[in-house]
């Protein structure tokens, strides 16, 4: 998550060559992902959805932002 990054609210992850961007509010996925990485990537962005959607708040702010915790 960056402070002057492109609406809508989103996330980036990135496993090897591959890319996603995750849309925060929706769920929507752009990008290729090998189906286990996508696996964990969507089980985190459920797990932690509120804390993303708090960060974006604060990023929008010019706050800093909130650790979130890996998937364990």
């Amino acid at each position: 998550m960056f402070y002057r990054d492109h609406e809508p609210p989103h996330f980036d992850a990135v496993y090897r060559d591959y890319e996603i961007t995750v849309g925060i509010d929706d769920g929507i996925v752009t990008g290729k992902f090998p189906r286990r990485a996508f696996g964990h990537v969507l089980e985190w962005y459920q797990a932690h959805r509120e804390e993303l959607c708090q960060n974006c708040e604060l990023a929008k702010a010019g706050k800093p932002l909130r650790p979130i915790a890996p998937l364990e």
